[in-house]
């Protein structure tokens, strides 16, 4: 049971983000982010437990930078949530058009290649950068696809929310009954995006190496494309200067050799070193105040095949 106070915040934040759902065609995509680096910012001086996290996990990430140099990317990195969420807002009040016209595409051929196989394409990401935002404007650069997400706590941001991922044409996948969902969508040679930083205590977590550190991993990605074939496209949003986004389309990941002894892992492991190396060039656009690191990893739990335990 939700508490009382908890029941009576949710419609609270479903107002103000309705409001901002409101005036956003009245304000220039420039000065919404400024307004909503402004938030992040506030939420940095405010939110002590958070800020200390992100700290925390910078210092473990990079122990060569100096303490005032970590409090700075801190405090990007908040501005830079803050951001996300309000150009969000804006950038779904887009029209088709207006959304293309924002955005600029790198390697959009390793798509049309991909889905050329006939097996259906695995893209991923992390909370980084403007993944909400690739995802809005990705069907209308290729084809739409279905996105694995977890439930908003707040279920009238929730239904906002699910409302906005699929206004472009996208799909939403749980995750009750998601491995038969993903099949199927592979099947029928469509395209499946997943976030693969998120810290797992489930039954397809293995543990990889992230910044030298073991992180519990989902290895659905992997175990899904050894199983189809289908091919795995590393996938990034970033702002550029003049207030647009640049779409990238990774080369795919290779997959293990077919004598690895260990192909889930392997392939675990060289999907996150693609999103490792994003991180460290803008490390200011990952969500550093996420628990992704929360134990040592010492019993790693492999899965080599899928089967309907993964669906949790």
């Amino acid at each position: 049971m939700k508490s009382l106070a908890t029941r009576c915040r949710y419609p609270l934040e479903w107002m103000f983000v309705r409001g901002l759902q409101l005036l956003a065609p009245f304000v220039s995509m420039s000065a919404v982010r400024r307004g909503g680096r402004a938030v992040g910012r506030v939420a940095y001086a405010i939110d002590r437990s958070r800020r200390n996290i992100a700290l925390e996990n910078l210092e473990h990430a990079f122990p060569g930078r100096s303490v005032q140099e970590r409090e700075a990317l801190t405090r990007s990195m908040f501005a830079h949530f803050g951001s996300l969420v309000f150009e969000l807002i804006k950038f779904g009040t887009y029209s088709r058009e207006q959304m293309l016209a924002a955005s600029d595409v790198e390697g959009a051929e390793r798509v049309r290649q991909a889905y050329a196989k006939g097996k259906g394409v695995l893209f991923f990401t992390g909370h980084f950068g403007y993944w909400e935002i690739f995802a809005l404007g990705h069907p209308l650069l290729s084809e739409p696809v279905s996105v694995l997400a977890r439930p908003l706590d707040n279920p009238y941001l929730h239904r906002m929310l699910e409302d906005l991922r699929t206004s472009t044409g996208n799909s939403v996948i749980y995750r009750q009954g998601a491995v038969r969902h993903m099949l199927r969508d592979l099947s029928a040679g469509r395209g499946i995006a997943v976030l693969i930083d998120q810290h797992l205590h489930s039954a397809d977590a293995l543990y990889v190496g992230f910044f030298r550190r073991p992180a519990a991993t989902t290895s659905a990605l992997a175990a899904l494309a050894l199983r189809t074939g289908a091919p795995v496209i590393p996938v990034f949003c970033l702002p550029q200067p003049d207030g647009r986004y640049r779409f990238i389309y990774e080369h795919p990941v290779d997959p293990p050799r077919a004598d690895s002894t260990d192909a889930v892992r392997e392939f675990t492991q060289r999907c996150t070193d693609v999103l490792e190396m994003y991180v460290r060039r803008y490390p200011d656009l990952w969500l550093w105040m996420h628990r992704r690191w929360r134990d040592g990893g010492d019993v790693p739990v492999a899965v080599t095949q899928l089967d309907e335990s993964v669906d949790g």
